[in-house]
Parts: C-alpha cells; sequence; structure tokens
C-alpha cells in the first residue's frame, strides 16, 4: 500500500522531503502554499484557511474554523478513510507546541489502529507502536527517547540502542526512556502490552 503524506504549515528545515510519484499527497491549510512552492501539487488540501492567504480552486475540502480537531487531525482522517497503511505527517511540529503534542497524539492513536504514522519535524522524528515492534532508522550516536503513552507499558524491549532494555516496565509518569542513543543506523524496540511514543533524532 502506498504512503499517504500530509504537509501542514510547521517546521521542515533545509531540505524538503523527497515525495515519490506513487505517494498520495495531502495538504492541511498552510501547507499547501509551502507545497506549491516546492513546485508540488496535493491530491487533497484541507483545512478552515485561517492561516492561508487563499483557498484552492480544486480539491479543497474547507472547514469551519471552530471545530473539534485540527486541520492535521482532519488531513489524517481522510488519509484512514482511503484505507493507507502509512502516515508521514511533515510540519507539523515547531511553533505553537499545544499543535505539536496535539499532532503526538494523532501518532499513538494511529498506532492503536495498526497504521504506521510518522511526525517528521526539523530535528526529531516521532512514531509509535503499540503491542508490537517497530525498526527504527536514524544514525548512529544520534539520540532515541521512549515512552509510555498508556499508563503502564510492559514487556518493553531495546535492541540496537545504548542503554539496552529487556521485558521491561515503563510508566507515563515517570521518563526512564528519555535520551538513549543508536549503537548503528537501525534500533528495534518492541512492547507486550501497551502504547509508546517514540523521537528520534534525524
Amino acid at each position: 500500500m502506498k504512503r499517504a503524506l500530509i504537509f501542514g504549515g510547521g517546521e521542515y528545515g533545509e531540505h524538503f522531503p523527497d515525495i515519490n510519484k506513487d505517494d498520495f499527497i495531502i495538504a492541511a491549510d498552510k501547507g499547501y502554499e509551502i507545497l506549491r512552492s516546492h513546485g508540488f501539487e496535493p491530491h487533497i488540501t484541507v483545512g478552515d484557511f485561517d492561516s492561508s492567504e487563499k483557498i484552492p480552486e480544486k480539491n479543497a475540502v474547507v472547514l469551519p474554523v471552530e471545530k473539534d480537531i485540527t486541520d492535521s487531525h482532519a488531513a489524517v482522517n481522510i488519509a484512514t478513510e482511503k484505507g493507507f497503511e502509512e502516515i508521514v505527517i511533515y510540519g507539523g511540529m515547531g511553533g505553537r507546541p499545544d499543535h505539536s503534542f496535539g499532532n503526538y497524539t494523532i501518532i499513538a492513536a494511529l498506532s492503536q489502529k495498526r497504521i504506521r504514522a510518522f511526525l517528521v519535524g526539523e530535528a526529531y522524528t516521532v512514531t509509535a507502536v503499540t503491542d508490537g515492534s517497530i525498526e527504527i532508522h536514524g544514525r548512529k550516536g544520534k539520540t532515541v527517547s521512549v515512552f509510555s503513552w498508556s499508563e503502564k507499558s510492559t514487556g518493553v524491549s531495546y535492541k540496537g540502542l545504548y542503554y539496552p532494555l529487556e521485558n521491561a516496565e515503563l510508566k507515563n509518569n515517570f521518563g526512564l526512556g528519555v535520551s538513549n542513543s543508536m549503537l548503528s543506523d537501525t534500533a528495534e524496540i518492541s512492547v507486550g502490552n501497551g502504547t509508546l511514543l517514540i523521537m528520534y533524532e534525524n
């Protein structure tokens, strides 16, 4: 199944993300202008357009300004309704910390639906795993932090990180998993029961 890429109005860093020809592109509000500035046209644009100069003339889903979900969340809903099993959100961090944290909740919720999801920022990528394992790809020596999104996560194990864990328990009120590091370019993180939120340096 090809990926859905969602582009928001947050931070991107020096290098714009690579887009494959098979990727399904969704712009969330100001992400439309950012995509257009790099020569890309989204398949769908969604938002209340309170931070955009104009509403796209075609393939636009216009939301009310007063609503229960963010523009990014609405874009994710479109991607899940279309059946995508991998969703990558760009431009979803930086700026307002409440919006960044709101996107963390989206990543965790997608994991609980067995959808692979990544929130890619200028310096860090955020992903999650629920009742299973995930392989992350970074660079040797780069920082990795693991948090229990659930009240308690059991059977937590790390492979390929400087501080290993084996069948451990993490709780959401204690940051035991903060500031680990990659031993090589890949690492595996697993959890028997619960949801882990993982942040690692790009």
